[in-house]
């Protein structure tokens, strides 16, 4: 049995991964925003087997390093951290939006937050080897621009969602050079095209897949050893967008990143 942290666990895709997990003899610690949400979705997990809510807002940095405190006291033994939540584009030209610190609500929220979070929980990961990092990601990439990450020129909500996923991507690559040999594996993925999700509608997108496709690569990462910086498309080995192997944007993606989670 595995100990499986689940951001955003209380609709859409984590909300599937979650029971799927749990029905599989696995302990869930569902994330939520929202503590009413988080507790309900916990009641009718445990009708099925063993989890536990944790309550944070991703887009609050201090808040984020505090549910990783929370996460490492209540269960040392964790060895499994599905960063699933996100935020997606918007309602199509709706503007720029920040974070409880300032940030980009994009960035913050489907990059620097998952980031925060792996750092804040890789000692007990790492106690806890073989151990694995599932970075939900999409396939909607764009470059981000290192000179204006948080993109204050030309907002456009779908532009800054490519980029927070094409940043997640490039340094779970980074993340698993400096993971080799600890036995924790990091991998990210893109679960489905446009799954039916409220993200996905707000967005103005009809939607092509279920939830139950996009789970599908999730579990086989959360509980496969299926190597360490690895890109998938579902469960497909795939390539990320070519940028994301650039040793240089690699480098510099590190440097501002370092940068952004000190302000």
């Amino acid at each position: 049995m595995s100990t499986i942290l689940i951001t955003g666990a209380t609709s859409g895709l984590g909300r599937h991964v979650a029971f799927e997990l749990v029905r599989a003899g696995h302990r869930v610690l569902a994330h939520g925003r929202d503590a009413t949400r988080a507790e309900g979705l916990v009641e009718e997990l445990r009708a099925e087997g063993e989890a536990e809510a944790f309550v944070a807002d991703l887009a609050s940095l201090g808040q984020v390093r505090e549910l990783a405190a929370h996460v490492a006291g209540a269960h040392p033994e964790l060895d499994v951290l599905i960063n699933n939540a996100g935020v997606g584009g918007g309602p199509p030209g709706s503007g720029r939006e920040l974070s409880v610190d300032g940030h980009e609500l994009r960035l913050a929220v489907n990059y620097l937050a998952p980031v925060a979070l792996i750092r804040a929980l890789l000692p007990v990961l790492r106690s806890n080897a073989p151990a694995r990092i599932v970075n939900v990601g999409s396939a909607g990439q764009e470059p981000l621009d290192l000179d204006d990450p948080e993109l204050t020129r030309g907002y456009d909500g779908l532009s800054a969602y490519c980029r927070s996923k094409f940043a997640l991507a490039a340094y779970t690559f980074v993340l698993a050079g400096e993971l080799r040999g600890t036995g924790v594996s990091v991998n990210v993925l893109h679960p489905a095209t446009q799954m039916d999700t409220a993200m996905v509608r707000e967005g103005g997108f009809t939607p092509r897949h279920t939830v139950a496709d996009g789970a599908r690569g999730v579990l086989a990462l959360a509980v496969r050893d299926l190597g360490t910086g690895r890109y998938f498309d579902g469960t497909r080995p795939a390539r990320a967008h070519e940028g994301t192997y650039d040793p240089e944007v690699r480098e510099r993606l590190t440097a501002v990143t370092a940068q952004l989670l000190a302000l």
